[in-house]
């Protein structure tokens, strides 16, 4: 997908929002960023500066998905394009509904999985739609009757940010208001990669000289892990239940020594299989992972 507007027609769109962009975001003085390193500020500035244009690359790609088609096929294409998420498209409603992510996938995934005999019916029958619509399955796929989160190319990457931590999501679709179309997907990742490729044209605050335990990022405590003997479900088990995006393999002849991160990844390859994915180890899973490239 290539960007669709110009970056003049952005900034000029730009300035006739950011009265409105001022009023949803916080006051930056408002954000307790002062008390170790005033320079932190730097950050704040810059990301006022930019808008969410700026951060989409010049291609990547993009699929969406209608929310008649089957749950099934949705998961095989996220797969084949090595995406983690999709908008989701209602026809009936003319407008996007929600997004589909590989969490979503997960959380299926392990309350239907039986055992290595019984083949999950709901992934072969079951539609988008259907799985939205109920109120039971709705614990999956949620916020089906709220309005999308999403945000505009001309939109500062600080209300991009403050969008990211106020609705606890880590995709936020960039749509373009006058066309309707999604852009981009920014998350967290491509917010950082950005920053990073600007590093050298802004000041260094000190407190990126900080250990990571002393700076407080990361986990530390209570740290769910798996161990390399676990199956793929037991693996999935922890996803859903302790809500986290990565496991540290653990081998449980090295005193709990890490081995590997597992994350959230597509494992299918097609074909039979001499060992159900689901009671595979985790150590079988994670030496055939592809590395590829993501966008």
């Amino acid at each position: 997908m290539r960007k669709a507007d110009t970056r003049t027609q952005a900034r000029a769109r730009f300035h006739t929002m950011e009265s409105v962009t001022q009023e949803v975001c916080p006051d930056p003085h408002d954000i307790n960023n002062s008390a170790t390193d005033p320079g932190a500020e730097v950050y704040l500035d810059f990301m006022k500066k930019h808008c969410c244009y700026d951060a989409i690359p010049t291609s990547c790609k993009l699929i969406i998905f209608d929310t008649a088609l089957q749950v099934k096929k949705a998961f095989f294409a996220l797969v084949a394009n090595s995406l983690r998420a999709a908008p989701l498209w209602d026809s009936k409603l003319q407008r996007f509904v929600g997004m589909l992510t590989i969490t979503d996938f997960i959380n299926i995934l392990h309350r239907y999985y039986k055992s290595p005999l019984v083949q999950i019916y709901e992934l072969e029958d079951h539609k988008i739609q259907t799985w939205r619509g109920d109120s039971f399955q709705n614990v999956y796929l949620q916020f089906y009757n709220q309005s999308l989160i999403s945000i505009t190319p001309e939109a500062s990457l600080f209300d991009a940010v403050y969008s990211l931590l106020k609705h606890k999501i880590h995709r936020l679709p960039v749509i373009d208001p006058e066309s309707g179309n999604v852009l981009h997907i920014l998350t967290h990742k491509r917010i950082l990669k950005f920053l990073y490729i600007f590093r050298a044209t802004i000041p260094t605050p000190r407190f990126l000289q900080r250990k990571i335990e002393e700076a407080g990022v990361g986990t530390f405590r209570d740290i769910a892990t798996i161990q390399q003997t676990a199956t793929v479900y037991d693996a999935l088990s922890i996803f859903a239940e302790r809500r986290v995006s990565a496991l540290p393999v653990v081998d449980e002849n090295e005193s709990g020594s890490a081995e590997n991160l597992q994350q959230p990844e597509h494992e299918h390859e097609g074909g039979a299989e001499e060992t159900p994915l689901f009671r595979r180890g985790s150590h079988q899973v994670l030496s055939r992972r592809n590395f590829g490239g993501r966008c």
